[in-house]
């Protein structure tokens, strides 16, 4: 395999690794040597063996979010073992096994940090790739390739067995992405939950809605996933296309979680919320959602919010309770050499219900 190499250099001690990624907007992913630092003080350096590939991936990829920066080298959703820590570094040894996030980094000074909620840092979070940073070649690049560096702080420990690692990566991003507001919401025992759309972040919900012990309603626009969805643990599956069916659910939730990113009417779904209830959206669309019924909210209590990813604390806490529960994600496997062809793949929601690369293939 040919490799690029991106050579700029900001810090003089430095090692180079293998990685993909994109140099330019309309480029397909390919092979790239880049830079990692060597572990500061408060650094520890991770070889990669599994990246989730999620939709923010290939935004970002493609020029289809504002300021991507170039070389790109995606991924966030990143499992390893430790290689080595700095001298100021005690939760971590070498060969632990761990996951690194969406986040690098934050303030740790304002009051979203101090409160453990780094994913909310009033200054700005530094995310995984495409952040700010010191490292050549002046942003952060992600999992896509063999290692990474990253300081302690971001760096949280995975309790899971062995064979379960790979399926575990989407929980980084995933998994916390839907976690955060159901915990915030206190999805549980008595509650009955709606979760909007059964993909990469759905299926997750509805994994962790039936885990936490919240009666799990699934909507689908699909028929065929109605069984799908009752073996992700859905206790009721609506197609939300039936109007019979949403009816039959009308003023009934607690929570909705609507995890779908493109634009829709959210007031189909507002309907079915109880007094005092929330539909809570983590996927941003394209463009925006039609403007909600607002007397349909008032006259209820009714809310709709908004939840990003989930602060270190949480992810921790979210690891493991999928450890002791059991919980991982449903995935395919990918060689790193393929993840063009799912990159296509993943925007016809052609994957069940998320890619995982085989981060040794960077070795082919």
């Amino acid at each position: 395999m040919r490799l690029r190499r991106l050579s700029i250099v900001y810090r003089e001690q430095t090692t180079m690794t293998k990685a993909f990624g994109v140099v330019t907007e309309k480029a397909p992913l390919e092979a790239l040597e880049i830079v990692r630092r060597e572990p500061g003080a408060h650094d520890v350096s991770i070889d990669i063996a599994y990246c989730g590939v999620c939709h923010s991936d290939l935004h970002q990829a493609r020029g289809e979010w504002a300021g991507t920066l170039y070389p790109c080298v995606p991924g966030h959703e990143i499992v390893g073992r430790v290689t080595a820590v700095g001298s100021e570094v005690s939760a971590f040894k070498v060969g632990d096994t761990v996951g690194v996030g969406c986040m690098v980094d934050s303030c740790q000074h304002c009051p979203a940090c101090d409160e453990g909620l780094e994913q909310y840092c009033d200054n700005g979070f530094v995310g995984t790739y495409n952040g700010t940073t010191a490292d050549a070649p002046g942003h952060t690049l992600g999992g896509y390739s063999q290692s990474i560096v990253v300081s302690d702080k971001f760096v949280l420990k995975i309790s899971h067995p062995d064979e379960q690692l790979a399926a575990v990566a989407p929980l980084l991003c995933a998994g916390i992405t839907t976690w955060s507001p159901l915990r915030h919401w206190n999805a549980g025992p008595g509650k009955k939950v709606g979760i909007v759309g059964i993909g990469g972040l759905g299926h997750m919900g509805v994994k962790l809605a039936h885990a936490l012990g919240a009666h799990v309603v699934a909507f689908t626009t699909s028929e065929s996933k109605r069984e799908a969805a009752r073996e992700l643990g859905a206790d009721d599956v609506v197609v939300s296309r039936n109007a019979d069916e949403m009816a039959a659910h009308a003023n009934s939730f607690d929570l909705i979680l609507n995890t779908v990113a493109a634009s829709h009417d959210l007031d189909a779904f507002t309907a079915l919320l109880k007094r005092d209830g929330t539909m809570t959206l983590v996927g941003v669309p394209e463009h925006p959602h039609p403007s909600p019924n607002v007397a349909a909210l008032i006259f209820r209590r009714r809310a709709i919010a908004g939840s990003l990813i989930g602060g270190i604390a949480e992810t921790q806490e979210m690891l493991d309770f999928c450890a002791e529960k059991g919980v991982v994600a449903d995935i395919e496997m990918i060689d790193i050499q393929d993840v063009n062809e799912a990159y296509d793949r993943m925007q016809k929601s052609d994957v069940k219900y998320r890619f995982v690369i085989d981060n040794a293939t960077l070795q082919a």
